[in-house]
């Protein structure tokens, strides 16, 4: 199995309509078709940042994060396409309270041990 974690810093300020987006929109429709493992949004509560050279980034922690489970990087090419180029998924985005709204994304890939 191969993980796809994303993490996404967005806009603070219109973090709150973005929320309920996913809530309302976005979340219902990637459980539909896909196979989420979960969906976080930030609590509110500062993050920990330890170790021996915590690094202190200019935007932050991420205060979106999702986690899809993949057979393998071809399914995850070939699910991205037929999930984020379908009709559905364009009717969803297109009441994206601000799609510009993203300050930086990140998506990166584990295997479980």
């Amino acid at each position: 199995m191969l993980y796809e974690i994303r993490n996404y810093h967005y806009d603070p300020d219109k973090f709150d309509a973005y929320r309920q987006w996913a809530i309302d929109e976005a979340v219902p429709f990637l459980k539909a078709n896909l196979d989420v493992v979960g969906f976080w949004v930030d609590s509110g509560d500062l993050p920990e940042v330890t170790g021996k050279t915590p690094m202190d980034l200019p935007l932050g922690s991420a205060n979106i994060t999702w986690i899809l489970r993949w057979d393998d990087m071809d399914a995850r090419n070939e699910g991205h396409k037929r999930v984020f180029q379908g009709e559905g998924w364009k009717e969803v985005w297109s009441r994206h309270p601000d799609a510009n709204g993203y300050l930086q994304m990140e998506a990166k890939f584990a295997k479980a041990l």
